[in-house]
C-alpha cells in the first residue's frame, strides 16, 4: 500500500494547483481524477468529495452494490470434479425421479379431482397436466445436462440471472421440500392409521388430548415425526444407501400400479361413462381446466433429479433421458390409474380420502385393497426419501457458494453426502411433522414450485443467447476481451463490444433477417434480446392476468376486455419473434430444448396462471417468507459469497489506473490487495 501512495502522489502530486495527471479506468470509460479518486481501495474509487460529504452514496456506489446483487456463477466452474461420490446410472436417477412424483397423489388426489372437478375427463386433467410439466421438465434437463452440479433451480439461476434471484429461489425451494415432506409424512402415518381402524390417533388423543391452537395439529404425530428420522438416518448413510432403498420402494410401487391397472380394466364398466351417471365431463371445459391446476402438481418432483446431476455418472446423458422415462411412467400410471378408477365404481360415489382401496372394497375385493395400501405406503416412502435427498444437496449448493451458513458444506469423508444438513433438516422436517397442522401451509408447495419453474425457463433464454464466457485469466496482460468480467445480468447477456462481435455470435440479429430487421442491429449486442426478454416476462404476466381473472374479475365492457387480450397476446408474441430472430447457442454434445423460446415462453406463461390462481393468503405468506429470506441473504450471504471474495482479484483486471510515467503492470501491483500481489507476480512473469 506504500507503494500505492507513492505511485499515487506521483500521478497527481497537487490537487491544490490543479495539475491532475492521472486518468481512472473502469472497463471502456475513463474518470478524471480527483481527491476521492485514491488508488488504495474499490471503495474510495466510486466515491466523490461531495457524496461523502454530504454522507450519501453516490452513483458509482448503487450501481456497484446492483453489480453485487446481480453476480453471476461462472459456467466454466461447473465441471465433472466434485466432493460428492459419483456412483447413479440412468436406472437410480430414474427411479428418484419416478419416487418423487408417483406418491400420495396417485391415491388420494385421483379421486378428489374426479368427484369434485372433472368426472371421469380426469384422465384429461392429467394429460394436460402431464403436458405443461413436460415444458418445465425440458428446462430442467437441459440445465441438468449443462451444468452438471447440485443445486437443480438454484444453480440454474446462478449462472443466468444473478445471485440474489438465485439465493431467493433456493430459499423457496427449501420451504417446498420442509413441507412437502413433512406433509407427506403425515399423510403415510394417517393412512397406517387408517389401517389399523385409527387406533393411533385415538391413544395419542386420550393420553396427550386435543389442540385447539391455530396452526397447530389436533394432536402430535409422533408416527411421522419417526418415520422422518428413520429416513433421514437411513439418507445419510450414503447415495447408495438412499438410492437402493428407492429402487426397492418403488419397484413394489410400480409393481402395485401394474396390479391395478389389470384388475381395474377387468373389473371396468363402461356403463359409468354413460350419461345416466353424469357423461364423461359431467363438469365441462372449465372442470377439465380446474383438474388440470391441481393435477399439475402431481408431477412435482422430477426437480429431484436435476439436484441429483453431480453424483450422476453421466450426467450429460443421464439427466435428460431420466426426466424424460420417469415423466412418461408417472403420467401414465396417473392417466391409466384414474381411467381405471372411474370405470369400476361411478365417480360420483367416490371415497375422497382413499379413493382405489375403497373402489375395490366396494367391488368385493378386500384383499385388492390391502395390497392397494401397501403400495401407498411404499409410494410415499419414496416421496420422503426424494425430498430428504433433494433437500441437503440444495442447501449445499448454497453454503458451498457462500450464500448459507458453511457448516451446511461439509461433506463426510466416508459417505461423501452432507450429513450436517440431512440431520439438521431432518429434525426440521419431523417437527413439523409432528407439531403443525399442515394443511394451511400446503400451497407454499404450489407457488414456490412454480416460481422456480418460471425463473428456470427463463434462464434458459438467457443461456441460449449468451456467449460462453471465456475463463478468467488471473494476470492482466491486455484490457482484452479474456479479461473482462460480467458483473450483471446486462452485461452477461451483452457479452463483448461491437467491434469484437460476428454475425455469427449467439446474441447477434440473423444474416437472413436483416433486410427486414435492420434496425435491431443499432443496437448494442445483446440489447435487442435483454429488453426482448424483459417484454415477454411482462406481456407473460398481463396476458395471464387477463386469461385468469377473466371479464367478470375485471368487471371491463366486452370489447375492453378482447383489446386488452389482444394487445397483451401481440405483445407477446412480438417478443418471441424478435427473440427467434437472433442467433442461438448450439450445443452438439449435451441435450438443448427444441422450440426455444416457444417452449420456455409458454412454461413462464403457464406457470404465472396457476401462481396467479392461489389465493392472496398464499400470497400473503409467501412475502413473509422472502423477507426473512433477505434478512438471511443481507445479513450473512451478500458478505460471504464466493463470488464477493473474488471481487478483490477481479478488480485488477476490470478496473485499472494509466500514468503518464507509469507501466500498466507497476499499476496494477499497486492496486491490487497486498496478499494477491505475490501471486499476481509469480503468475503474469514475464
Amino acid at each position: 500500500m506504500a507503494e500505492a501512495a507513492s505511485l499515487s502522489s506521483r500521478g497527481c502530486g497537487a490537487y491544490g494547483e490543479g495539475r491532475c495527471t492521472t486518468a481512472f479506468t473502469s472497463g471502456n470509460r475513463a474518470l478524471p481524477c480527483s481527491p476521492g479518486l485514491l488508488a488504495s481501495g474499490s471503495r474510495n474509487w466510486f466515491s466523490t468529495p461531495s457524496a461523502m460529504a454530504r454522507g450519501l452514496p453516490s452513483t458509482a456506489h448503487l450501481a456497484r452494490f446492483c453489480q453485487k446483487l446481480n453476480r453471476l456463477k461462472p459456467l466454466e466452474e461447473s465441471s465433472m470434479e466434485t466432493s460428492l461420490r459419483r456412483c447413479l446410472s440412468t436406472l437410480d436417477l430414474t427411479l428418484l425421479g419416478v419416487g418423487g412424483m408417483v406418491g400420495s397423489g396417485l391415491y388420494v388426489l385421483t379421486g378428489t379431482v374426479a368427484k369434485d372437478m372433472a368426472g371421469p375427463a380426469v384422465l384429461l386433467s392429467f394429460l394436460v397436466a402431464a403436458v405443461a410439466s413436460l415444458l418445465a421438465a425440458l428446462c430442467y434437463a437441459e440445465f441438468g445436462a449443462r451444468v452438471p452440479r447440485t443445486g437443480s433451480a438454484y444453480l440454474f439461476t446462478y449462472v443466468s440471472m444473478g445471485e440474489i434471484w438465485a439465493f431467493l429461489i433456493g430459499w423457496n425451494v427449501l420451504l417446498e421440500y420442509l413441507i412437502g415432506g413433512a406433509a407427506v409424512a403425515r399423510a403415510w402415518s394417517g393412512y397406517l392409521d387408517a389401517i389399523f381402524n385409527h387406533s393411533i390417533r385415538n391413544f395419542t388423543e386420550s393420553h396427550l388430548g386435543v389442540w385447539q391452537v391455530p396452526f397447530l395439529a389436533h394432536y402430535p404425530d409422533f408416527l411421522a415425526a419417526g418415520i422422518l428420522l428413520v429416513a433421514s438416518a437411513f439418507v445419510s448413510c450414503g447415495a447408495r444407501v438412499s438410492s437402493w432403498l428407492n429402487h426397492t420402494f418403488s419397484a413394489i410401487s410400480l409393481i402395485v400400479i401394474l396390479f391395478i391397472i389389470v384388475l381395474g380394466f377387468i373389473l371396468a364398466r363402461p356403463h359409468n361413462w354413460s350419461a345416466e351417471e353424469g357423461g364423461f365431463a359431467p363438469f365441462g371445459f372449465s372442470g377439465i381446466l380446474a383438474g388440470t391446476a391441481t393435477c399439475f402438481y402431481a408431477f412435482v418432483g422430477f426437480d429431484v433429479i436435476a439436484a441429483s446431476s453431480e453424483e450422476a455418472k453421466n450426467p450429460r446423458w443421464a439427466v435428460p433421458m431420466a426426466i424424460a422415462i420417469s415423466l412418461s411412467l408417472a403420467a401414465g400410471a396417473y392417466i391409466l390409474v384414474s381411467t381405471v378408477l372411474t370405470l369400476m365404481v361411478p365417480w360420483h360415489s367416490l371415497d375422497p380420502d382413499s379413493a382405489l382401496a375403497d373402489a375395490f372394497y366396494r367391488r368385493g375385493y378386500s384383499w385388492a385393497g390391502f395390497i392397494v395400501a401397501v403400495g401407498s405406503i411404499c409410494a410415499m416412502n419414496t416421496v420422503l426419501l426424494s425430498n430428504l435427498f433433494s433437500l441437503p444437496r440444495i442447501v449445499y449448493a448454497m453454503a458451498a457458494d457462500g450464500l448459507f451458513f458453511q457448516v451446511f458444506a461439509r461433506v463426510h469423508p466416508r459417505t461423501q453426502v452432507p450429513v450436517v444438513g440431512i440431520l439438521v433438516f431432518g429434525v426440521l422436517m419431523a417437527l413439523l411433522a409432528l407439531l403443525l397442522d399442515l394443511e394451511a401451509l400446503v400451497q407454499f408447495l404450489s407457488i414456490g414450485t412454480l416460481l422456480a419453474y418460471t425463473f428456470v425457463a427463463t434462464s434458459i433464454i438467457v443461456l441460449r443467447f449468451q456467449k460462453a464466457s471465456p475463463p478468467s485469466s488471473p494476470c492482466l496482460a491486455s484490457p482484452g476481451p479474456t479479461a473482462k468480467k460480467y458483473d450483471s445480468f446486462s452485461d452477461h447477456i451483452q457479452l463483448v463490444g461491437a467491434e469484437q462481435t460476428s454475425m455469427s455470435e449467439p446474441g447477434q440479429l440473423r444474416p437472413a433477417l436483416k433486410p427486414f430487421l435492420g434496425f435491431l442491429d443499432g443496437c448494442s449486442p445483446g440489447t435487442a434480446v435483454a429488453w426482448a426478454l424483459g417484454i415477454l416476462v411482462a406481456s407473460a404476466i398481463s396476458l395471464a392476468c387477463v386469461l385468469v381473472f377473466g371479464n367478470s374479475d375485471l368487471h371491463l365492457p366486452q370489447w375492453g376486455y378482447v383489446l386488452l387480450l389482444v394487445i397483451s397476446g401481440a405483445v407477446f408474441l412480438s417478443s418471441l419473434l424478435v427473440l427467434g430472430a437472433h442467433q442461438q447457442q448450439k450445443k452438439q454434445d449435451t441435450f438443448q430444448i427444441p422450440l426455444v423460446p416457444l417452449t420456455p415462453a409458454l412454461s413462464i406463461l403457464l406457470n404465472t396462471c396457476l401462481m396467479l390462481k392461489l389465493s392472496y393468503l398464499t400470497w400473503l405468506r409467501f412475502i413473509f417468507w422472502l423477507l426473512v429470506g433477505l434478512v438471511v441473504y443481507f445479513g450473512y450471504g451478500i458478505w460471504h459469497s464466493k463470488e464477493n471474495q473474488r471481487e478483490p482479484l477481479e478488480l485488477t483486471t476490470a478496473h485499472y489506473v494509466v500514468f503518464p510515467s507509469g507501466s500498466l503492470e507497476e499499476t496494477v501491483q499497486a492496486v491490487q490487495p497486498s496478499s494477491q500481489s505475490p501471486v499476481q507476480e509469480s503468475g503474469c512473469a514475464e
